[in-house]
C-alpha cells in the first residue's frame, strides 16, 4: 500500500492507547490539569466506576473562550513554548495530548470561565478536532470537564475494563495518592452520588498529619519519623515508618519528585539499602516522601503517563536518598518520640559509590558489656540479685528523686551507684541524676526478658536481641574503621562475564580495590579475581563479583560486598551475644540498658525483630481500669 496520512481521530485514538488505560487514567490527567490551573478545591464525581461518567470541577484560573478549541487539539499547551521550557518544566501536564486523546474515546464536554469573563463557555469534542462552537454557560470561575461513555466507540478496549467496584477502587486509590502530593488543595470524591472522600486543605503540620492518617491510618503517623534533609541542591522531607511498622506488601509507599508521584527503580533500590538489616524478612517499609530538586536535573518526559522519571545525576540522587534515610533510622534512640522531626543539613554528596561515602561512624560512646559468655551465672532468688545497699561512706546522689515509695527510691539509688562502679567516672565528674530513657532493671523474667522501670512506666527488653544489635553495631564500626584487609588467592579465579560487565570491572578498578578485591581483565568477556577481602574469604566470591557487576550495570552503584560482610558480622554478633535462659544480674542488665541508649538502630535486632517495648502509666492504668 502507498504511504498515507492517518485521520486525526485515529491518531488521537492511538495516542489514547498510551494515556488512557482505564477510568483512573482519565481522572489522573484531568486532576493534574486542575493542579496546574491553581485550583484550591477539586470535586470529582464518578458514576458506575467512571465508565458511565467522570466529572471533575475545580476553581482554577479557567480558560479563555478563544483558547477552548486549542485545548482540545493535539500538541497544544500553555505550559511550554521552547526546548528550554521542556528541560525546566515544573507543571504536571505539558504534552498537550490528554484532552484530545480522551475525547477520541469518550464524549467530552469542557466548560470554563476566567475570573474576569462575563460568563463561561462550553464546547464538546469527539476527537476529530473540528466543528468547535463555544456556547455560553452560567458556570462559576473555574473549569468543569465531563467525560461520558468511556470507550463507547472502541468496544474491544471496553471489554478489558474490570467490574465497577474494581475500577472505582483504582480511582479512589489514585485520589488518595494525589491528595498526599498537594496538602494545599481540598478534595471531594463522590461515587454514584455518595460521598467517599472529603479532605480539607491542610496548611499546618497537624492538619497534614490528619490527612495522612485519613489515608494511611493513624498507626502510620504514630509509628513514623518526620525527616527533613537538604544537601547539594536536593531536599528530602516527609515521613518514614519505623522498621517495626512494616507491611507485607508495597502498598503504602508514596514517593513524589517535585510534587509528581513516581515509581522509580533507583529510588526503590536506595530505600531498600537504607532499611537493610533492620527490616524483618519479607516485609516492606512504609513512607510518604517528597524530593525537591532543580527541574533541570530530572527528565519528567520519560513516559507518556509521566509515572517514571530519569535523573540526570542518578548516582548523586541515590546516595542522597540512602544517606538521608539511613541516618534518620540510625538516629532513633530510646526516649525519643517517633514523630520527632530529624532536621539535618547534610554535607555535599560526591560521586563516589554509596558503599564508600557512608557517613563516618560515631565516636565509641559504649563500654563493653560486663557479660561473661563462657559460663552461666547460677540462678538466684530475685530478692538476692539487687545490688548491695549503699555504704554510709558513699551517700546517695544529691537531688535524686524518683516517683514511688522511699523503699523504691533507695533501691534505684543503689542501682545508680552499682552502675557507677561498672563505669568509673573522673573524680570531678558530676553524677547524672536524671533517670535514663530505659530506666533501671528490676528483674530478668524467665531469664529472657529484662523488666525495667522508667519515669513514665515500664519497659520490657529482649536481652538477646538487644545485645545482638549492640554487638553487631560495634563489630560494624570496628570493621569499617580499619582498612580493608585483602587476602591473595593461591589460585586466581577466572570469571566469565558479559563484555559490558568486563568494561565495568576495568573502569571501576579502584572501587573494587577499595573493597578488598583485586580484579584484572584478561579478555573481552573474562575477568580474573586475584584477591578478596579477608572477611569474605569463605563466601562464594565468584557469585559475589557477578552480583556487584550486575548492580553496577543496573544502578551505577553496588553495596553487595557491604551486605555480605554485614551478614557475616551479624552472624558473629548473634553467636557472641548473651543467650536466652542465661541469668543476668542487675548490674549486667543495667549495663545492657545503658549500651542500648547509645546504640544506633537499637529498636530492632539484626533480623528485624523488635528489641524492646514500653508501657506508660496510662497504658498500665487502662489495663486495670484505674480512674474509669
Amino acid at each position: 500500500m502507498r504511504i498515507h496520512a492517518l485521520p486525526t481521530q485515529l491518531i488521537n485514538q492511538i495516542a489514547a492507547g498510551e494515556v488512557v488505560e482505564r477510568p483512573a487514567s482519565v481522572v489522573k490527567e484531568l486532576v493534574e490539569n486542575s493542579f496546574d490551573a491553581g485550583a484550591t478545591q477539586i470535586h470529582i464525581d464518578i458514576e458506575q466506576g467512571g465508565i458511565k461518567q467522570i466529572k471533575i470541577r475545580d476553581n482554577g484560573c479557567g480558560i479563555v473562550k478563544e483558547d477552548l478549541p486549542l485545548a482540545l487539539s493535539r500538541h497544544a499547551t500553555s505550559k511550554i513554548a521552547s526546548l528550554d521550557d521542556l528541560e525546566h518544566v515544573g507543571s504536571m501536564g505539558f504534552r498537550g495530548e490528554a484532552l484530545p486523546s480522551i475525547s477520541s474515546v469518550a464524549r467530552l464536554t469542557l466548560i470554563s470561565r476566567t475570573v474576569d469573563a462575563d460568563c463561561a463557555w462550553q464546547v464538546s469534542a469527539d476527537g476529530t478536532e473540528r466543528n468547535f462552537d463555544p456556547q455560553p454557560d452560567p458556570h462559576p470561575p473555574g473549569t468543569t470537564i465531563d467525560v461520558r461513555d468511556l470507550f463507547y466507540n472502541t468496544p474491544a478496549r471496553r471489554k478489558f475494563l474490570k467490574a465497577e467496584k474494581t475500577e472505582f477502587a483504582h480511582i479512589e486509590s489514585l485520589i488518595q495518592k494525589l491528595a498526599l502530593s498537594r496538602f494545599d488543595i481540598g478534595f471531594l470524591l463522590q461515587h454514584n452520588q455518595r460521598e467517599v472522600l472529603n479532605l480539607k486543605p491542610a496548611a499546618t503540620l497537624p492538619e497534614q498529619e490528619k490527612r495522612i492518617s485519613a489515608i494511611c491510618g493513624s498507626a502510620f503517623v504514630e509509628n513514623a519519623v518526620k525527616i527533613d534533609y537538604a544537601a547539594s541542591g536536593l531536599h528530602l522531607h516527609g515521613w518514614v515508618g519505623l522498621p517495626t511498622f512494616s507491611r507485607s506488601q508495597q502498598d503504602m509507599q508514596f514517593f513524589y519528585v517535585n510534587g509528581r508521584l513516581i515509581k522509580d527503580r533507583l529510588v526503590a533500590h536506595a530505600v531498600k539499602q537504607a532499611y537493610q538489616d533492620v527490616l524483618y524478612h519479607g516485609r516492606h517499609p512504609v513512607f510518604v516522601l517528597y524530593l525537591q530538586l532543580d527541574p533541570a536535573l530530572v527528565d519528567v518526559n520519560a513516559h507518556p503517563t509521566k509515572l517514571e522519571v530519569r535523573f540526570r545525576e542518578g548516582r548523586m540522587v541515590h546516595d542522597f536518598l540512602y544517606q538521608a534515610l539511613h541516618r534518620s533510622l540510625a538516629a532513633q534512640r530510646p526516649g525519643q518520640t517517633p514523630a520527632n522531626a530529624i532536621d539535618m543539613q547534610m554535607p555535599p554528596i560526591n560521586n563516589q559509590p554509596a558503599a564508600i561515602i557512608e557517613s563516618k561512624p560515631r565516636l565509641n560512646l559504649q563500654t563493653s558489656l560486663p557479660l561473661s559468655l563462657s559460663q552461666d551465672t547460677p540462678a538466684t532468688p530475685l530478692e538476692t540479685r539487687h545490688p548491695p545497699a549503699q555504704p554510709p561512706s558513699s551517700p546517695a546522689p544529691r537531688g535524686f528523686s524518683y516517683p514511688g515509695s522511699a523503699h523504691l527510691q533507695g533501691q534505684v539509688a543503689d542501682q545508680i551507684n552499682a552502675y557507677a562502679k561498672l563505669y568509673p567516672q573522673p573524680e570531678t565528674h558530676t553524677v547524672d541524676t536524671a533517670i535514663p530513657p530505659l530506666g533501671f532493671a528490676l528483674a530478668h523474667i524467665h531469664n529472657i526478658y529484662i523488666l525495667a522501670e522508667t519515669a513514665n512506666g515500664i519497659v520490657l527488653v529482649d536481652a538477646h536481641a538487644a545485645h545482638e544489635r549492640v554487638t553487631y553495631e560495634r563489630l560494624k564500626r570496628d570493621y569499617h574503621q580499619r582498612a580493608m584487609v585483602s587476602q591473595p588467592l593461591l589460585l586466581p579465579i577466572k570469571i566469565q562475564v558479559s563484555m559490558a560487565e568486563a568494561d565495568l570491572a576495568e573502569q571501576h578498578h579502584e572501587f573494587f580495590q577499595g573493597l578488598g578485591f583485586e580484579i584484572t581483565r584478561s579478555g573481552p568477556e573474562t575477568v580474573v579475581l586475584r584477591a578478596t577481602p579477608a572477611l569474605l574469604s569463605k563466601t562464594d566470591v565468584d557469585q559475589l563479583v557477578r552480583d556487584i557487576l550486575a548492580d553496577l550495570l543496573t544502578h551505577g552503584i553496588s553495596q553487595k560486598a557491604e551486605e555480605t560482610s554485614n551478614a557475616i558480622l551479624a552472624s558473629m554478633a548473634c553467636h557472641s551475644s548473651v543467650r536466652a535462659k542465661r541469668k543476668l544480674s542487675i548490674e549486667e542488665m543495667n549495663a545492657l540498658l545503658r549500651d542500648m541508649e547509645q546504640t544506633e538502630r537499637i529498636g530492632q535486632c539484626n533480623h528485624g525483630r523488635p528489641t524492646w517495648v514500653a508501657l506508660s502509666h496510662q497504658d498500665l492504668d487502662r489495663f486495670f481500669m484505674r480512674g474509669q
